[in-house]
């Protein structure tokens, strides 16, 4: 992208900013309707709007339209998050941690995989064909969902004011929904910082590698989407809290490895194989903890906390730019290790109250 619109790599990374900011603010406008509308349709619109946000992105003719093409598209690709609330709904209440860890599972590999593949296809025939495929196979999707998904009423029909109203009042009024999302928002804050430079720093002189290279490092991560469900049925017996405590010690841990022996591939691997495993772990402790609040406002509560975990990727994105251009990775491994410390005190404090299980 730096050299098809001739700008610097930190740039370039204003795409994944913008697409997290869509994602974001599309989790905030869409992921409601999921508690208000028959989400068949909802979903297969939805789709319908990724495949054609993807085939502006790999058109655009600037990097303006790039990244406006990437805010669309991460507005429309909020169609996950009205997806996975409908797992624990379709499960035993015992089971809810094992059913929206199997949702996940297939929703990290999907992203472990697309990351893999998107980066040796960029690198043999360019980004613009990465866009270009995405927009078929969500195209095809559309149809796909719109003769094998079933009829999917809503559990709770409300006015869209006054749904978005109650997002409010939800985040008020529900003490391990506060904390659940800032510590969401943290963990992926970090997790966003090291991925955007990772590119950076296979492209130093050290490494001397291309985006296939940085795009498979993903395959890496499928360590993450193995532990989903283990860490879904942890979540059952032990408790959520339990498995937030351990994926923070070893999202930290991920990050000491990353500074130390980043510049070392053996080390540069462990380290995303920690991440990713605290990385997963924490979002399914979160949401097993934060679906449990109420049956029927599950998309908006979804809503609430992906919003602002989405929001903490951006935030990520942007100061780890910051961080490689001034301090390199030294500074990137610093930035995700704050943030993290910082969590892991918002965890603390939470268990100081009675009402946050």
């Amino acid at each position: 992208m730096s050299s098809t619109f001739h700008v610097p790599a930190a740039h370039s990374g204003s795409v994944a900013v913008a697409t997290q900011i869509g994602y974001a603010v599309g989790i905030l406008s869409f992921v409601p309707l999921g508690d208000l509308f028959e989400r068949r349709r909802l979903i297969v619109q939805l789709f319908a709007g990724v495949a054609l946000s993807a085939l502006l992105a790999a058109i655009a003719p600037t990097l303006w339209v790039l990244g406006l093409a990437s805010v669309l598209l991460g507005l429309t690709a909020a169609v996950t998050h009205v997806i996975i609330p409908l797992s624990p709904e379709l499960a035993d209440e015992s089971e809810r941690g094992r059913a929206i860890g199997t949702v996940m599972t297939g929703l990290l590999l999907g992203v472990l995989l697309a990351r893999s593949a998107a980066g040796w296809i960029a690198a043999l025939w360019g980004w613009r064909v990465v866009f270009a495929l995405a927009a078929a196979v969500n195209l095809l999707f559309v149809f796909l969902l719109r003769r094998r998904l079933p009829a999917l009423p809503p559990p709770n029909p409300l006015p869209y004011r006054e749904a978005l109203r109650s997002l409010w009042t939800l985040f008020r009024t529900e003490p391990l929904l506060r904390q659940s999302t800032a510590l969401g928002m943290l963990a992926f804050a970090a997790f966003s910082a090291f991925w955007t430079t990772l590119v950076f720093l296979l492209g130093t002189p050290h490494y001397r590698m291309g985006p296939g290279v940085a795009g498979s490092f993903g395959l890496l991560g499928a360590s993450g989407a193995l532990i989903a469900p283990v860490a879904g049925r942890l979540s059952d017996r032990r408790g959520p809290r339990a498995v937030v405590t351990l994926s923070l010690v070893l999202l930290i841990l991920s990050f000491l490895i990353l500074w130390t022996l980043g510049y070392h591939f053996l080390g540069l691997v462990l380290g995303v194989i920690v991440l990713d495993l605290g990385q997963q772990a924490t979002q399914i402790a979160n949401q097993t903890r934060i679906f449990s609040l109420s049956s029927k406002a599950r998309s908006r509560i979804n809503t609430v906390y992906m919003t602002f975990y989405f929001l903490g990727g951006s935030l990520g994105s942007l100061l780890s730019s910051i961080a490689w251009m001034h301090f390199h990775w030294a500074g990137v491994c610093a930035l995700g290790t704050g943030l993290l410390l910082l969590a892991a005190l918002v965890h603390v404090a939470g268990a100081r109250s009675s009402s946050i299980a």
